[in-house]
């Protein structure tokens, strides 16, 4: 069967391949030869008959076809309620398809059932709270994009993001020794204003082991020293990985199962090895529905549990300011309109929205907190989850996906949208330049450093003369 040198079944396994991948700009060579890709029926039927579950197929039956999903996809509902946007049918047209024709289908329908697995779903649940049958699409997307990745139908961004968690153990190309460089260079660069900031590295029975988005450490590390801080601050014994301490995985984004199971267990390997009280993992949901909640089923853990107790950084903020280790300056608070972005991954799919609401209690001004409406766990999807936001061959269906959220955030009347998440941050900052909204985002750690109390004998010396 004639596969691409680019676009072909196998998983980037070395840095050669993952450079050579993404030598090729945009993707043209690798999308030419997808065109080309034969679709492996034998394999895929192998495949399902290994892989496809009591559960999905019950879903698949019991589905009603009653609509009732069509309207809680923000998909629909910019597209104009287009009937092929109902989740029922994204579903039943693609795996309900594949799953019929017993793996019989061939490149067009592959390259069909791709675009409706990467541009028409980001996995964000929503529909599943209002399906009386309890059916979660997000799953059923998931196990899709999984039987496409082994097939190669996988947006290039996508098999380049697969790659990099292979090859790195990380969502982008930085190595063990560039984290631990990185995030002390940062703290050297505060220490100034935090006299005694350090960043502990492989401190065995640390109270908190801190994990991280690789992100942070490429794009703007100034989270890293922030987080230190505000760790340092509220008195915390804290530590991070020299090894295992990217949160992330785009793997799941690509539907890349083995992946998803090598990475997780870096990080599980960590707690393991350093042995601290609970992990906290950063501002991105993503990561900790990965790690936290689909990970210890990746890792064949038996009690689905991680190897420590692991929580989101919502949460230990939360704790901290409840518990007075962080104490907001009552004249810093926000005293303007404020919103915030409820993260599909850890509100609705693990029950924090009263968490992020007590964090707000803290830092707004009372009357200036303004809810989107719908919030919680039924609040949209930012538009540019699971995967969306990075890839360029469906930025058009991204970019219009996006005005739902606009018009929340518009009809909220605030100045300032507060998203502890990386994907729901970064479609929030795209759609602020996609339709030239003069409104600021934020991430928690940055607001957070503006308004906390420093006590007196963590301040620098010239300020206590």
């Amino acid at each position: 069967m004639p596969e691409g040198i680019l676009c072909n079944k196998k998983p980037i396994q070395t840095e050669e391949e993952l450079k050579a991948l993404l030598s090729d700009t945009g993707g043209g060579k690798y999308y030419k030869e997808m065109k080309d890709l034969e679709v492996d029926s034998d394999k895929l039927a192998a495949t399902l008959k290994k892989t496809l579950k009591s559960r999905i197929k019950t879903w698949l039956s019991v589905c009603a076809h009653c609509g009732m999903c069509a309207d809680s996809c923000f998909f629909y509902r910019v597209d104009n309620r287009d009937p092929t946007q109902v989740p029922a049918y994204k579903i039943q047209s693609t795996l309900g398809e594949i799953v019929r024709r017993k793996g019989k289908v061939d490149n067009a329908f592959m390259h069909y059932c791709m675009e409706v697995a990467w541009a028409k779903c980001t996995c964000c649940n929503r529909c599943g709270l209002y399906c009386p049958h309890g059916i979660d699409m997000g799953v059923m997307m998931g196990y899709l994009r999984g039987l496409l990745y082994q097939q190669g139908f996988v947006p290039w961004e996508m098999k380049i993001g697969a790659g990099m968690h292979r090859v790195y153990r990380a969502q982008m190309d930085v190595t063990n020794e560039e984290f631990v460089e990185t995030f002390e260079w940062m703290v050297e660069e505060w220490e100034e204003d935090y006299p005694g900031l350090t960043v502990p590295v492989d401190k065995e029975g640390a109270d908190i082991l801190y994990t991280v988005n690789a992100r942070e450490v490429k794009h703007y590390p100034e989270d890293l020293a922030e987080a230190a801080v505000l760790f340092h601050l509220a008195g915390e014994n804290w530590t991070v990985t020299s090894d295992g301490w990217e949160l992330t995985s785009l793997a799941m984004f690509a539907g890349d199962w083995e992946a998803c199971k090598m990475q997780v267990e870096s990080v599980y390997s960590a707690m393991e090895r350093l042995k601290p009280k609970r992990m906290v993992g950063t501002e991105c949901g993503h990561a900790h529905r990965a790690t936290v909640v689909e990970g210890p089923y990746w890792a064949g853990r038996p009690d689905g549990l991680t190897p420590v107790p692991s929580i989101h950084y919502v949460e230990w903020v939360a704790e901290a300011l409840r518990t007075g280790k962080l104490k907001i300056d009552p004249a810093k608070r926000l005293k303007f309109p404020v919103t915030l972005q409820d993260s599909c991954n850890y509100v609705r799919n693990h029950g924090l929205k009263e968490v992020t609401r007590e964090i707000m209690s803290y830092m707004v001004e009372p009357g200036y907190f303004r809810d989107m409406d719908p919030s919680g766990e039924h609040n949209y999807c930012c538009g540019g989850g699971g995967g969306f936001n990075g890839i360029g061959l469906y930025r058009p269906q991204r970019n219009r996906g996006l005005t739902t959220k606009r018009d929340q955030i518009l009809a909220t009347g605030a100045e300032m949208v507060i998203a502890p998440c990386h994907n729901c941050w970064d479609a929030i900052r795209d759609l602020m330049e996609e339709f030239h909204l003069p409104l600021k985002w934020s991430f928690l750690k940055p607001l957070l450093i503006k308004m906390v109390e420093v006590p007196e004998h963590l301040k620098p010396k010239d300020e206590e003369e």
